[in-house]
C-alpha cells in the first residue's frame, strides 16, 4: 500500500496495489500489520456500513473523550467526497481540512485520527461507504460540527438545492461555537 501524506498531519490517503488481469482485480484493502507500520498502530474494534443516495450529506460527526474514534474510510459502491476537519484545540491546522473523492474505481481509503470531524457527500447515484473505528459506538458521546458551516469553505460538490441533510445534522453547531474536547 501507497501512504499519501496530506496537508494535515496524521490524515492519511491509503493507496492500495491493485492487480488486474482479463478476470477482474485484487487488493488487500487492509493488513493489520502494514498499517501499523506505514501509518498509526491501530486496533479497529467496529466495521460500519452506510448506503446513501445522490445528493445526502453527512457529517460533520465525531464521539467525544473518552470514547473518540480513529477511523479508516472507503466507498465500495459510487462515489462520494470525504472530509475530515481538524477540531484539535492548539492544532496549527484547527478549523482547516482534508478532503478526497474515495470512489469503487480508485479504491482510496482515507485514515482520520482522534480528533476530527467527520463528513461526506454522496456524488454518484448510490454509495456504499464502509468504515473501520477504533472504538464502539456510545451514543452519549455523539458530537457534531454544521456540515453547512460557510467558515470551513469545504465545496461539498452537492448543489445546496439538491443537498440531503438529516434533520440532526441540520441542528450541528458552528465550529467558532463549539467548545472543542480535543487537545493537539
Amino acid at each position: 500500500m501507497n501512504v499519501i501524506k496530506t496537508a494535515i498531519e496524521g490524515v492519511v490517503i491509503i493507496e492500495p496495489r491493485i492487480f488486474k488481469d482479463t478476470r477482474g482485480y485484487f487488493f488487500e484493502s487492509f493488513s493489520q500489520k502494514e498499517f501499523d507500520e506505514k501509518v498509526y498502530p491501530v486496533t479497529f474494534v467496529q466495521d460500519n456500513e452506510s448506503m446513501s443516495s445522490y445528493g445526502v450529506m453527512r457529517g460533520l460527526h465525531f464521539q467525544r473523550p473518552p470514547y473518540s474514534q480513529a477511523k479508516l474510510v472507503r466507498c465500495v459502491k459510487g462515489a462520494v467526497l470525504d472530509v475530515a476537519v481538524d477540531i484539535r484545540k492548539g492544532s496549527p491546522t484547527y478549523g482547516q481540512h482534508v478532503s478526497v473523492e474515495l470512489s469503487e474505481d480508485n479504491h482510496l481509503q482515507i485514515f482520520i485520527p482522534k480528533g476530527f470531524a467527520h463528513g461526506f457527500s454522496v456524488l454518484s447515484e448510490t454509495a456504499v461507504f464502509q468504515y473501520k473505528c477504533d472504538e464502539f459506538y456510545h451514543p452519549e458521546a455523539e458530537g457534531g460540527i454544521s456540515i453547512l458551516d460557510d467558515s470551513l469553505h469545504i465545496d461539498w460538490h452537492i448543489p445546496t438545492d439538491r443537498a440531503i441533510i438529516s434533520e440532526k445534522d441540520t441542528k450541528h453547531t458552528h465550529l467558532k461555537d463549539y467548545e472543542s474536547p480535543f487537545y493537539y
